[in-house]
């Protein structure tokens, strides 16, 4: 299915497309196109967004193919240097819909979820390399948009979890210097 249509207010005259290639039970592009509008006005990302909706196996191949990394992945974000284009997002409607069901929203709340860190990756912000600025800002717009937890917060939360507490040495605290390593 493919909407497109103008953006929710008059003022803005830029097109959204989303193509839901691989559809999702219970998700609208309608919707999804008034929230990526929406959300792109409050990540302050001006240009045409063009949003697929695809497979896992999709997801896969764009991966290996412009990140040599040969797994599926739940969303990829393509910027463009054409000056009224902002870029393309790509997601993986099995990875939304697992990820929903994993933290108990819809399939729709999740790739509403992805979309906003697909818009943020166009706007120049980079997770992994930024020191927490585009944490910080996805944590802001997801409130403001009433979205759930977010990407990089689960990303977070998941390290906090897999990342074994330290125990407490029964060695003497003089045998260790200030950095908490041997002497």
């Amino acid at each position: 299915m493919i909407w497109e249509g103008s953006r929710a207010l008059p003022f803005v005259l830029e097109t959204e497309v989303i193509i839901l290639e691989h559809e999702t039970e219970g998700t609208s592009a309608r919707a999804l196109s008034l929230f990526a509008a929406k959300a792109q006005r409050a990540v302050g990302l001006r240009g045409e967004v063009n949003i697929r909706i695809a497979s896992s196996r999709e997801l896969q191949e764009l991966n290996r193919r412009f990140r040599k990394k040969n797994r599926p992945t739940d969303v990829l974000s393509f910027p463009s240097e054409t000056p009224k284009l902002a870029g393309d997002i790509a997601i993986s409607a099995e990875i939304a819909a697992a990820n929903a069901a994993e933290m108990g929203h819809s399939p729709q709340t999740e790739l509403k979820v992805l979309i906003l860190h697909g818009l943020l990756h166009l706007a120049g912000y980079d997770h992994e390399t930024d020191d927490g600025e585009m944490r910080t800002r996805e944590t802001t717009l997801r409130r403001k948009l009433g979205l759930p937890v977010g990407l990089i917060e689960r990303a977070h939360a998941s390290l906090r979890k897999r990342t074994p507490r330290r125990k407490r040495s029964a060695t003497p605290a003089s045998s260790h210097n200030r950095e908490g390593g041997q002497k």
